[in-house]
């Protein structure tokens, strides 16, 4: 893997999302590519350098942030940094891929790109993914009950989505999360 590469897409994003804050942030790309590291580990065959890239860049052209088409800032950071044609077209299949509403009812075939949507997932679960929520509801004014709304129409379902094996793994805790904390808010708002 090219060190060089991923520390300049670190740099990239780290400047990009300068303006952007909350829920889709650079800290959630960080976190989506440590995720995506970790689940490379355990899938010998993928090609890390696509998931690691993918992971960094997966967000950089999303439309609730910018207001690109055809994955132009990925594009032109990996031309930047002269990744083949054919590599760029793969990194941004892999991007495409990621999205819950994009790629919800959608077999993948590649391991990179379960790896990536995987890691993507499992940001919007547990801890963080509760954080989240509230945070992106706080941005785009939506009511508690609006965000709760989002646990049952996204976040729940999202355990029995995972692709990989790990993914799963890592998934359960992290709904069982979701679950205890939709139980007591329900308990601590009944009347």
């Amino acid at each position: 893997m090219n060190e060089t590469l991923i520390s300049a897409a670190k740099d990239f994003i780290s400047d990009l999302f300068q303006t952007v804050g909350g829920s889709h942030d650079a800290e959630h790309t960080l976190r989506v590519y440590h995720n995506a590291m970790r689940l490379a580990d355990s899938e010998p065959e993928c090609d890390k350098e696509l998931v690691a890239l993918a992971a960094l860049l997966h967000d950089v052209d999303d439309y609730k942030l910018f207001t690109t088409e055809n994955n132009a800032n990925a594009r032109g950071f990996l031309k930047s940094m002269k990744v083949p044609a054919e590599r760029i077209d793969r990194i941004c299949g892999i991007i495409e891929n990621v999205s819950f509403s994009k790629s919800r009812d959608k077999k993948l075939k590649d391991i990179e790109s379960m790896i990536v949507q995987d890691a993507d997932r499992l940001d919007a679960m547990g801890a963080v993914g509760v954080a989240r929520t509230f945070a992106f509801g706080g941005e785009h004014g939506r009511s508690l009950e609006d965000s709760i709304r989002h646990f049952h129409e996204k976040l729940l379902l999202l355990k029995d989505l995972m692709n990989t094996a790990m993914g799963k793994s890592l998934a359960e805790e992290r709904h069982q999360f979701l679950e205890q904390f939709l139980e007591t808010y329900e308990r601590e708002t009944s009347s």
